[in-house]
């Protein structure tokens, strides 16, 4: 039986629907605090600030779709590259569908911008934190490659696939047989 959501994530959760229903610009504490049926101070004692908010949403997205990429991985334990398409396809379409996404990247058409650098120019605990699962999930596999060029190779895998998140160009399908074609090769020994 799975245990009832934290109050910060019911926070974290309301936050996300009203972002996708009103714009973040409209989301204030108080809002936020009425929806989940509590205090404004208790919406700060979770989150902290609206910035902190914002993180929260990100990374709380952020975890879903490591949970595609980990279930990816332990569906191929013994073919990385297979993996890695799988992973790259399934964060695609699970972006195809994801209501915060696109009104975080909807929003640089108005003036509701203020999410947009969290994905894009202010990344960087969104990118560490999927290098970092990213690099976990690799390790089993045996590829002969030093540690810079494994980091190098983890950062480019994560960074072209965050890159099809936020502006695709294809189907998920083709752009995963895409990336898994330029990792396989990148992937080998020197």
């Amino acid at each position: 039986m799975l245990a009832p959501p934290s109050m910060r994530e019911r926070i974290v959760a309301a936050a996300v629907a009203l972002t996708t229903e009103v714009g973040w610009s409209r989301v204030t504490m108080a809002t936020l605090a009425d929806q989940v049926g509590v205090s404004r101070q208790t919406v700060y004692n979770e989150v902290g600030t609206k910035p902190g908010l914002a993180e929260a949403m990100i990374l709380h997205e952020l975890d879903r779709f490591l949970g595609v990429v980990s279930l990816a991985f332990d569906a191929h334990p013994d073919d990385l590259v297979a993996a890695i398409r799988e992973a790259s396809r399934g964060v695609l379409v699970l972006a195809q569908d994801n209501r915060l996404l696109h009104a975080v990247v909807s929003a640089t058409h108005g003036a509701d911008t203020e999410l947009l650098p969290l994905l894009t120019t202010h990344a960087e605990s969104l990118l560490a934190a999927a290098k970092i699962v990213v690099a976990d999930r690799i390790q089993p596999y045996e590829l002969g490659l030093d540690d810079e060029h494994l980091e190098a190779a983890i950062d480019m895998v994560v960074r072209v696939v965050l890159s099809h998140v936020m502006q695709p160009s294809a189907a998920p399908a083709e752009t995963a047989d895409d990336i898994a074609w330029i990792a396989a090769r990148v992937l080998r020994s020197p």
